[in-house]
């Protein structure tokens, strides 16, 4: 598809993403929909995408309600009372990205085949504007965040613990601190003012960027720290200590919690191997990376739970989204017992290491095609996405990335991991050069 990546429409703003492109997804979703609710994140370009979109849309017929500046899991919750709904955001891209993101009343984002259906009615602008007596009705909600609160504050036990909550200047802001609050938990703010600049950090939320998270923990001695990125989808934990929790090793405790005996999660292959073994009496199935993915093979096998180590975590008896509000809420159950230290220390672990390179879109086809050439005698090939390698000592995964213009590799071996990243590493740089 031109348009849809892996998490929706996404791009530079004015560039890639722009008021002319918002529209016209706005007339074609208005033209297969008849109700829609839409909301935004802090991003600079929020409004102005918002209403081009919300134009398209009443131009279709549409009826539309706004819900204003939500997290993604607030808007897919919301979701559920309309025939669609719409996010505007970029999640935790930089912020002079925006994008757009199609939701399913489930909580589900589009997937491939309705994705492929609006890009169609785009390509060949068969628009259906309707006559000035059928416009659409716009509305507003403001009940969208107390809802999705009550939901979470029903499903989650109480905490008292003492909580540092880092909502990177993002959408968490309106929501994170005040679920953490009604649980019991003693809660610390930390960049929790929404701010479309992003001034305090990138809003991805990995260990780099978490430097005054980890810094805050040992200054207020908290249980744990928790960062989330621009739209509060994706989550990730700090322990008692100030060190980061990766994402594999999240994904393997949500995974013990919620999955009982002959349990089934779902993950992307760019997973460790970590999974398999923390859940020797689980199915885990790999698919693409992407929430959507992991989302889709959740509902069509009726597995557990899943997730990404990217800190997008999938809770299907609540919703198809990843929510990281929810999550925020649920890793509190983790701790009650233990400390995040030693659920980590539980864990098996094996080297990793992940790192990009970057790469223009149009020579991504190019650098994949020597990939292939070059490792395909090294092991097993496996291209579900990207090209998965695997080898005696581990495995490694090369894939372009679905929204930025780099290429992301990830290798995982018992030992050597760095000579066989090196390797790999040696190879994708030639492939773009």
């Amino acid at each position: 598809m031109k348009l849809f990546g892996s998490s929706g429409i996404r791009g530079i703003t004015n560039k890639d993403v722009t008021v002319d492109l918002a529209l016209k997804v706005g007339l074609a979703l208005g033209k297969t929909k008849g109700t829609a609710v839409i909301g935004r994140d802090p991003r600079v370009a929020g409004e102005m995408i918002e209403h081009a979109v919300i134009s398209g849309l009443l131009s279709s017929g549409c009826d539309v309600v706004r819900i204003g500046m939500v997290s993604t899991p607030t808007l897919a919750y919301a979701s559920r009372d309309y025939d669609c709904g719409v996010m505007i955001t970029a999640s935790h891209n930089p912020a002079e990205y925006v994008g757009i993101k199609l939701w399913n009343p489930d909580g589900m984002a589009f997937d491939s085949s309705q994705q492929e259906e609006i890009e169609e009615i785009i390509e060949k602008e068969t628009f259906e504007p309707v006559r000035w007596d059928r416009i659409g009705n716009l509305t507003e909600d403001s009940n969208a965040i107390r809802k999705h609160i009550e939901m979470i504050v029903k499903n989650v036990e109480r905490s008292s613990k003492r909580v540092i909550i880092d909502c990177g200047c993002g959408a968490g802001s309106t929501i994170t601190p005040y679920v953490l609050r009604e649980l019991g938990c003693e809660v610390i703010t930390l960049n929790s003012q929404p701010d479309g600049h992003f001034p305090a950090r990138n809003p991805e939320p990995n260990d780099a960027n978490l430097t005054l998270l980890k810094k805050a923990m040992k200054e207020f001695g908290a249980d744990i720290g928790i960062a989330q990125d621009g739209d509060a989808d994706r989550m990730m934990t700090v322990d008692e200590n100030g060190e980061f929790i990766t994402g594999d090793e999240m994904l393997a405790m949500f995974a013990r919690h919620e999955c009982k005996s002959d349990a089934k999660l779902v993950v992307p292959v760019d997973t460790s191997m970590m999974i398999d073994d923390a859940l020797p009496d689980s199915t885990v199935v790999r698919t693409r990376v992407g929430d959507v993915y992991v989302a889709e093979e959740i509902k069509r096998s009726e597995a557990d739970f899943g997730g990404e180590p990217s800190g997008s975590w999938i809770f299907p008896a609540i919703s198809y989204c990843p929510d990281g509000i929810y999550a925020a809420a649920k890793v509190m159950e983790l701790i009650q017992e233990k400390k995040l230290s030693e659920l980590k220390g539980d864990l098996p672990h094996y080297p990793t290491r992940r790192g990009t390179v970057k790469c223009d879109n149009e020579k991504k086809d190019t650098a994949m095609g020597l990939v292939c050439s070059e490792l395909g005698s090294s092991g097993e090939i496996t291209d579900i996405d990207g090209v998965r390698v695997e080898m005696e000592e581990g495995w490694v995964l090369v894939r372009p990335s679905g929204t930025e213009p780099k290429i992301r590799i990830t290798a995982e071996a018992r030992e050597g991991v760095d000579k066989l990243y090196d390797m790999v590493e040696n190879v994708v740089k030639r492939g773009v050069a």
